[in-house]
């Protein structure tokens, strides 16, 4: 009788599959029954970006290579529980997890395996491969309009808040799509582009009153999406006439948007953060609705969001219109809820989310604190906010920026003393060309 062959455990986030992954399957072969642990997408996301192929689609890809006999879901990137549950003979895994912050999960690996005499074998990295691998074939994947639209609505769905910036041409959007932080061993960043009717207007030097139209903010985001990977929101304010609609989510659609926010402000354009907002009222519920539906009968895409902006706290119509119309716009078909308001604390959006949440028709709600800054974005999370756009940073930030040096070199004649105050020119070429 034929001796029962052995255990061998491997785990893979697995986006792109290159030799690296090959090598280690087929050293894994030689020792047993390969099961491999395969990240989730929530697993992931803790510790780098999100994958560009969802669990299901990464699952298929390795359960079709030779070497591998299973594939069993992996939810932390911590190896304990699946070692436990599977108690392999062997633990293969590439040495380059000596040299970084995994040497805690790999000393907790050994440890574990120790229980039941269990192995690690431990194969020379591949090196030069999967960072320079990876980069070309995000750029490449992201650059089909399909997969940038389907991004936003998988990363709600793994995350939990989506962090938006502003971003108002290619550079800002260059600063979103590299911006990272390493914080308490989780993988911090933006998520999703934001393009604002008022920072579009501010950088053409017009008001914020619909002087710019839909096809000239369009064309303006070709150039961003087109230097970027990340899924990108659109201002639509008020979404226009019901009868234009179509036209307007067929474009951003073939432009590569991932989502709209609609407000059922109507009247006299004017920002919502002005404090006199005569000549502005808020459309009808049903009307609004209408408009809702007529998005999501336009679209291509499943994967393509409406976002209802509600406009009841900026109007003084109070909690009360602003949960009727949370309701009336959920059954609609909106995709996600924004509660607006220009408080100075989250005060009024916290007494509409605990109700709403409570609701049958509930769904996602997005906030924007641009008056109430001080709020944290695990409070958001704790009150039932999924999505947080930081609305106009990036400009708020850059003019007052460019009027000193601009200042300064008028001052002093030259431009020596600001030089401290401004990047290198070179650090400029190597973002844009940092592919």
């Amino acid at each position: 009788m034929k001796n029962k062959r052995k255990k061998v455990y491997v785990t893979f986030a697995v986006d792109f599959l290159h030799e690296g992954h090959i090598k280690i399957l087929k050293t894994a072969n030689k020792y047993g029954d390969v099961i491999v642990g395969l990240l989730t997408d929530e697993a992931i996301v803790k510790y780098k970006k999100l994958p560009n192929l969802d669990y299901k689609s990464r699952e298929l890809l390795i359960k079709n290579i030779k070497y591998v006999t299973r594939v069993i879901p992996q939810y932390t990137d911590d190896y304990t529980e699946n070692l436990n549950l599977i108690k392999p003979d062997y633990l293969v895994h590439g040495d380059d997890w000596n040299y970084d912050n995994r040497k805690s999960l790999r000393a907790k690996a050994i440890k574990t395996l120790r229980k039941w005499s269990g192995k690690l074998i431990e194969p020379k990295h591949t090196k030069n491969i999967s960072n320079a691998f990876q980069q070309e074939k995000i750029k490449n994947f992201y650059q089909k309009t399909e997969n940038r639209i389907s991004k936003l609505r998988r990363l709600i769905n793994t995350k939990k808040i989506i962090r938006v910036l502003e971003s108002h041409n290619s550079l800002t959007g260059l600063i979103i799509e590299n911006m990272h932080i390493n914080k308490k061993k989780e993988f911090l960043e933006f998520d999703c582009m934001w393009s604002s009717s008022l920072t579009d207007s501010a950088t053409k030097g017009k008001p914020d009153n619909q002087s710019v139209d839909y096809s000239s903010r369009i064309l303006s985001l070709n150039d961003m999406l087109d230097a970027t990977t990340k899924p990108l929101i659109f201002d639509a304010d008020n979404g226009g006439q019901i009868e234009h609609l179509s036209f307007l989510v067929r474009s951003l659609e073939r432009s590569g948007v991932s989502a709209m926010i609609m407000e059922d402000k109507i009247g006299l354009k004017k920002n919502s953060l002005f404090k006199n907002q005569k000549g502005a009222f808020q459309d009808k519920p049903n009307l609004f609705a209408k408009k809702i539906k007529k998005v999501c009968s336009s679209r291509q895409s499943k994967d393509f969001l409406v976002v209802a902006r509600i406009e009841s706290f900026i109007l003084g119509k109070g909690l009360k219109d602003a949960l009727k119309r949370a309701e009336i716009y959920s059954k609609a078909g909106a995709d996600a809820i924004l509660i607006h308001s220009k408080e100075k604390t989250p005060r009024e959006i916290f007494s509409f989310a605990k109700i709403f949440k409570r609701s049958k028709n509930f769904i996602p709600l997005v906030a924007v604190p641009s008056t109430y800054s001080k709020v944290f974005e695990k409070d958001l999370i704790e009150n039932g906010f999924k999505i947080v756009i930081y609305a106009n940073q990036l400009l708020r930030a850059a003019y007052p920026a460019m009027e000193l040096v601009a200042k300064k070199i008028l001052e002093k004649g030259r431009s020596f003393e600001i030089e401290n105050k401004i990047i290198p020119i070179k650090q400029i070429i190597n973002l844009i060309e940092s592919d």
